[in-house]
């Protein structure tokens, strides 16, 4: 979970240093699993301190992790397969050798098209992995499948705009958990999604700063 938090900014195979120091107030949850509330990365390697500190936005459904200065700690996609979820789970270039970018949802979270595509393919493959899926080609030769899906919203040979809605998320197929696997191949080349859609980054809005900020003090101070 904490390499999760910093992945986007620090490498941890290659960038820590044996002075390097880490601070975490976390707690454990009724699932057993422990739920980190606030860390800090002391990196040699830039000479800062990276944080994140768990907050639920006014507007947002579920929490995130941000900085200290109110930036969030990931990046998202422009046009994004995905608007609700709660968590980034694994990136092309976290280490793990996967091939797509995961998103933790709640089974039936709406999935839809960051641009206007074919419908290529729907439940292709091996279901014991893939699960239920959809496979959309853009107007440049990508394709782009989603895996694991509850539903399919759509069928072969259909064409979607930007917006339509693919499918719901869900957990079938090699999945230990509810998310959604977003995978685009340009011929034998696995593709960065975050490169291919570009990405930003959201702050918090000055008029809710104070109160995060009021927020996370008894963590910072913990």
């Amino acid at each position: 979970i904490f390499t999760r938090l910093f992945v986007w900014d620090v490498n941890l195979s290659r960038d820590l240093r044996g002075d390097d120091k880490i601070d975490l107030v976390y707690r454990t949850g009724d699932d057993g699993f422990p739920s980190i509330a606030g860390a800090r990365l002391h990196s040699q390697k830039y000479g800062k301190t990276f944080t994140a500190f768990r907050w639920k936005a006014p507007s947002d459904t579920y929490p995130s992790y941000w900085m200290i200065d109110g930036t969030e700690t990931n990046y998202r996609l422009n046009n994004s397969p995905i608007r609700k979820f709660e968590q980034i789970t694994s990136l092309l270039k976290d280490g793990r050798g996967h091939k797509g970018m995961d998103w933790k949802a709640p089974v039936g979270t709406p999935t839809y098209a960051p641009k206007t595509a074919k419908v290529t393919r729907v439940n292709f493959g091996n279901f014991r992995y893939n699960g239920n899926c959809v496979e959309l080609e853009y107007s440049d030769g990508t394709l782009a499948k989603y895996l694991h899906l509850e539903k399919v919203s759509v069928k072969a040979g259909q064409t979607v705009r930007v917006g339509d809605q693919v499918g719901l998320v869900g957990n079938t197929g090699r999945s230990t958990a509810p998310h959604l696997h977003y995978q685009l191949d340009k011929g034998r080349k696995v593709l960065d999604p975050a490169k291919y859609h570009g990405t930003y980054r959201r702050k918090i809005r000055d008029a809710d700063l104070v109160d995060f900020l009021s927020d996370i003090g008894p963590i910072i101070n913990a």
